[in-house]
């Protein structure tokens, strides 16, 4: 069984579609006593770092998601899902984010002239050519993002992937079961459906 964490924002029917569509067993949950039950979890997101962290704790969701992912059961984090991961974000004056990954979610430089946010199609090159969730992918694909923050990982090892807006930046991590990436594979068409099939096989 996969659960999609519903924390009060995100993009949690298109997700939890992609996933019917690959005919899983897929539930939304906010009750943090059904999530002891889920195989993997999926930690999708649109909204700002702050008021996300506010929903998963509003709904008592923090303690069971990291216990989760402490036990080594497959994680996947999606657009802000991912950046929840790090340890603090800048948006909305900065807050303190899950921590499970070392790191800051810092907004675009607009001092480059970039369009923020970054809204459309880019390219993902692939770093760890071994990480499960991109078999069958090519390097240079193209995901489907919608972001103003990017994610700047302190352990380099843990970068999957990167993208590049004006700058390069981290568009996925993976860290044993924990797999997270900044676009959104259930609407990047085939590569998306490719990702979240490869997760559904781990």
């Amino acid at each position: 069984m996969i659960g999609i964490i519903d924390y009060g924002s995100g993009n949690l029917r298109s997700v939890y579609n992609a996933f019917r569509y690959l005919k899983q067993d897929v539930k939304v949950c906010e009750d943090p006593d059904e999530m002891k039950g889920f195989d993997k979890i999926v930690l999708p997101g649109v909204g700002s770092s702050s008021g996300a962290m506010d929903g998963l704790s509003r709904r008592r969701l923090v303690e069971p998601l990291v216990a989760h992912i402490k036990k080594g059961k497959p994680f996947l984090g999606i657009c802000l899902g991912l950046q929840l991961l790090f340890t603090r974000s800048e948006e909305c004056g900065g807050c303190e984010c899950l921590d499970v990954i070392r790191g800051e979610v810092k907004a675009f430089p607009r001092e480059m002239g970039l369009k923020v946010p970054q809204i459309g199609w880019n390219t993902v090159r692939l770093l760890r050519d071994d990480c499960p969730i991109f078999r069958g992918l090519k390097d240079g694909s193209y995901f489907y993002f919608v972001h103003s923050y990017y994610c700047a990982a302190e352990q380099r090892d843990l970068v999957a992937a990167e993208t590049e807006y004006g700058i390069p930046y981290t568009s996925a991590i993976w860290k044993d079961n924990i797999y997270a990436v900044q676009f959104h594979p259930e609407r990047s068409q085939a590569n998306g459906i490719k990702m979240l099939e490869n997760f559904t096989d781990l």
